[in-house]
């Protein structure tokens, strides 16, 4: 039987080490865990407290709206403001979405179909190189190097790649997705870049979709610019901005898309056949989390950052030389030269049998991935500092 939108979809590589994981589990071993980037962190007390509020009021039970109710697209537009300095109309340049990943695929669908390309780094988190494809359209990779290995700043090398797929692209893109900070790699830009690629999306007529994930994860004080900062960006730009990370809010799934106004206008129109919005109780809280909880967000960095500090300072003491990420969730690790010969699906598999420590393969991003694996930051110190033991244990061809 033929599965149309799926059919091309490479194989879910994670499922593998998942697998694997849940093998060890299972017989009693304890499995150190840096692979999935599910936040480990506790949601705002006071957002949690105001979901079982509103869920106890009956007149919460009912249908929703798919765009959000108003005052969630105000609060949301608020803190853009208070953020970045970006004005938002809520009721024309802000639009609610469940997650980020339903936001992306359905902006996908809006804005391209058969025949359409879009361009996409490589390695790319796995939806922005799916979403194009349940889209009818055709991915054009452009390389995301590796910033410590490459030596280049990751901004000048992205951008000289994106130039370069456009030139040769015998189909124009109608799209270019990117995300800074960047998962995996975990690169980040400046405002200086933001402003060459609105003024290069002008120049060519395409939309730019930025996922900006991890708005709030910039450490060593580097803040994360919005893409939305530069003048004339909302001629061309659209950013999806989520509760997940900035407020451990995995699991409520509420995100947003801000920005140009026919393009709010046009995913708002697709969600309204599609979905009633997320349950209200949910939204209510999200508000009250942006609103009552703003700092938060301050909280969780310094957390992350603790952590980042920790596994760095781990693995380049047992020879594993990485260097510090300036934003995200995510440590973006070369595979050692001494196990080099080994792709990332091995590697992982190695680490997870013979050191019981997690990872995501490299080549689950996308081809150009393999040769790395990445260590999500949701385990806390004690538990890195047990992972750098047992892996200092296992690669002992390190120096």
């Amino acid at each position: 039987m033929e599965f149309r939108r799926i059919n091309g979809l490479p194989p879910y590589v994670f499922a593998a080490i998942n697998g694997r994981k849940a093998a060890a589990r299972a017989a009693g071993r304890d499995v150190v865990d840096f692979g999935f980037g599910n936040p480990d962190l506790p949601s705002p007390a006071i957002a949690v407290e105001k979901l079982a509020e509103a869920a106890h009021n009956p007149k919460n039970h009912r249908y929703s709206a798919s765009r959000g109710i108003p005052n969630l697209r105000i609060a949301i537009a608020d803190r853009y403001k208070t953020l970045f300095n970006v004005d938002l109309d809520p009721e024309t340049e802000v639009v609610t979405t469940i997650g980020a990943k339903e936001g992306l695929t359905h902006l996908m669908w809006v804005l391209l179909g058969p025949g359409d390309t879009a361009i996409v780094p490589s390695p790319s988190y796995p939806i922005h190189l799916a979403g194009p494809g349940f889209a009818g359209a055709t991915v054009i990779p452009v390389p995301m190097h590796d910033p410590a290995a490459s030596g280049e700043d990751p901004g000048d090398a992205f951008f000289a790649g994106l130039v370069e797929a456009w030139n040769k692209a015998t189909v124009k893109p109608r799209v270019i997705i990117c995300s800074f900070p960047h998962n995996p790699t975990s690169a980040c830009v400046d405002l200086a870049f933001m402003e060459r690629l609105v003024t290069f999306a002008l120049e060519h007529d395409v939309i730019v979709c930025h996922d900006f994930a991890y708005a709030d994860l910039g450490f060593d004080g580097y803040r994360p610019p919005s893409i939305l900062e530069v003048p004339r960006a909302k001629e061309c730009c659209v950013e999806l901005y989520t509760l997940t990370k900035s407020f451990s809010m995995a699991g409520w799934r509420v995100g947003f898309m801000v920005g140009n106004v026919e393009v709010v206008a046009a995913l708002t129109k697709l969600k309204s056949y599609l979905d009633y919005g997320t349950f209200q109780p949910v939204q209510i809280a999200a508000i009250v989390a942006m609103n009552e909880a703003a700092d938060y967000p301050n909280e969780l960095r310094a957390i992350y950052q603790s952590r980042r500090d920790t596994l760095i300072e781990g693995l380049n003491r047992i020879g594993w030389e990485v260097a510090a990420p300036k934003g995200s969730m995510f440590i973006w690790a070369p595979i050692p030269d001494p196990y080099s010969h080994m792709k990332s699906l091995e590697f992982s598999t190695y680490l997870i049998d013979e050191a019981d420590v997690a990872t995501s393969p490299g080549v689950g991003f996308g081809e150009g991935g393999d040769g790395h694996v990445r260590f999500a930051l949701i385990e806390n110190e004690l538990r890195t500092h047990q992972a750098i033991r047992q892996l200092k244990h296992v690669l002992g061809k390190l120096n």
